[in-house]
């Protein structure tokens, strides 16, 4: 054999086994998101939807459905880390470029995840989750035989029918924006035009839903932080509290056992009830915090939430300064490339430091607009339960989450959070060569992510003040309504809080009388 023709099958051996190994680790990649995905379906789940109890052909129907809805949410959660893990890549192959053992890591490798991602997001959508649907709905046409094959038969009827719909949909709209004979031809390639147009679609939406959602959800985790963890109270005696507390659940419980609500007020027994386990969930709270340590009590929330106010703060100065990039540089705009080259040179000025903000920041936004999603109004109803959670609420959350999930790399691109470009099919969505509508994103982002920070932080230091002396207000009017020794920092409360005494606070103390009401 020539030595050329030796150096030329030398040259297709060595891509034929990088082919493999980056299928095999794209598989094993896969695998694990797969696995972890089922155990968290799988704690969500509701039981009694897939045993076999009452129903055979029904739970296994449920089983293939609950398979669909894994394999969805594996994909969501690898286009959550594909942005991050580019960027991680990128700058262990800048630190280590003649490493022998991560040679693996190359940028065919990134472009095959970023190719995977977009391929399984477009068939979960478009194809497995509707199809999951229908399935669980489906029963077989009427005079054919039961079985899960007649329920197949239909679903993929209804299926092909719904497609049918769609794309006469994207194609009467893609006449209308584009009325060439280019356009025309182009809308005859199902796979180079339909959709990747759809898609884009489907990406504008998800972004407008991250702008929507990140903002309130970067909200609503201060309160959600203040809830989880013990936050130091203003002018508060934890001990007092406790021992008032405690005394007026005694009392409480006192008049619920010997059946009388009052010697002199005609209470319901049901009220009296309400108001001691009202007591009792405020006294399991109280000594929780007793229980804290003084560091967890004075330190974790206060260290927290500057960790809040530090991400969105940077969040939204990197937005500010990629607006004026936008003004003045056009490089500024997201693009798509066809070649990731990595390891030349790092996306962030800061080096390791700044890719690794970015990857925290990506995560927050992440975190925040899912926070978001779930507490704002028209999806709450949506929100998974623990062990009882129905296969269509899970198939609902599986499309949710995968579209939001596949718009974040678009979304980070369009705020400049991060500086890597789009890879793939990513970078060919219409609408990121517009100016004026990633102009307007970033503002809107910047001026909803402000106006949601200043309001929540001022909302909160105003309820804590406000919180801080009225709640000593109350717990001294209470205590000496009860008969107990006041602090000198609650009679000081008192002493300052003229017509006190005029306050509809509840009466708790009951006088003896020598006979019986």
């Amino acid at each position: 054999m020539a030595p050329v023709e030796q150096d030329a099958l030398a040259v297709r051996e060595q891509l034929f086994h990088e082919r493999v190994r980056e299928c095999i680790i794209c598989a094993l990649l896969f695998a694990s998101l797969y696995i972890l995905c089922h155990f968290i379906i799988t704690h969500f789940k509701k039981h009694t939807d897939f045993t076999a109890v009452h129903d055979d052909e029904d739970a296994a129907v449920n089983r293939i459905a609950l398979g669909l809805c894994t394999f969805t949410l594996a994909v969501a959660l690898g286009a959550v880390l594909l942005l991050p893990f580019s960027i991680i890549s990128n700058e262990v192959l800048l630190s280590f470029p003649q490493n022998y053992y991560i040679q693996w890591l190359n940028g065919s490798l990134i472009h095959g995840l970023w190719n995977l991602v977009f391929l399984f997001s477009n068939m979960s959508l478009v194809f497995l989750m509707p199809f999951a649907y229908f399935f669980t709905e489906s029963e077989g046409f009427a005079g054919c035989k039961k079985g899960i094959m007649a329920r197949v038969y239909e679903t993929s009827v209804v299926l092909l029918l719904l497609t049918l719909l769609v794309l006469g949909m994207v194609w009467v709209a893609s006449a209308i924006v584009g009325n060439d004979a280019a356009s025309r031809q182009s809308l005859y390639d199902l796979w180079e035009y339909y959709l990747p147009y759809l898609y884009s679609c489907i990406s504008l939406f998800g972004v407008l839903l991250l702008l929507l959602c990140t903002p309130f959800g970067l909200s609503t985790m201060f309160t959600v932080t203040g809830k989880l963890l013990v936050k130091p109270r203003l002018l508060e005696d934890l001990d007092e509290q406790l021992s008032c507390t405690r005394f007026e659940e005694a009392a409480v419980s006192h008049r619920i056992r010997s059946g009388k609500a009052s010697c002199w007020l005609n209470l319901d027994m049901e009220m009296l009830r309400e108001q001691f386990f009202a007591i009792r969930s405020k006294r399991k709270k109280l000594e929780l915090r007793h229980r804290a340590s003084p560091w967890q009590r004075n330190l974790g929330y206060p260290l927290a939430m500057l960790g809040l106010l530090a991400l969105t703060g940077i969040s939204v100065l990197i937005v500010c300064f990629h607006v004026l990039e936008l003004l003045l540089d056009d490089a500024a705009m997201p693009r798509g490339i066809q070649d990731a080259s990595l390891g030349q040179v790092s996306f962030s000025i800061f080096g390791s430091f700044g890719a690794a903000l970015q990857v925290v920041l990506i995560f927050y936004l992440m975190l925040s607009s899912v926070v978001g999603f779930y507490s704002s109004p028209l999806f709450t109803r949506l929100l998974p339960e623990r062990q009882d959670t129905p296969l269509t609420k899970i198939i609902g959350n599986c499309v949710s989450l995968l579209v939001l999930s596949s718009a974040l790399p678009v979304f980070s691109r369009t705020l400049g959070i991060t500086r890597f470009d789009l890879l793939g099919d990513f970078g060919r969505f219409n609408w990121l060569g517009n100016f004026y509508i990633v102009f307007l994103y970033n503002m809107g982002f910047a001026g909803l992510t402000t106006l949601c920070l200043v309001k929540r932080v001022s909302w909160a230091v105003q309820a804590e003040l406000i919180r801080a002396f009225g709640e000593d207000r109350d717990m001294g009017t209470q205590a000496w309504l009860l008969g107990c020794p006041l602090s000198p920092s609650l009679a000081l409360t008192l002493s300052l809080s003229p017509g006190l005494h005029k306050l509809p606070l509840p009466v708790t103390r009951c006088r003896t009388r020598s006979k019986p009401c």
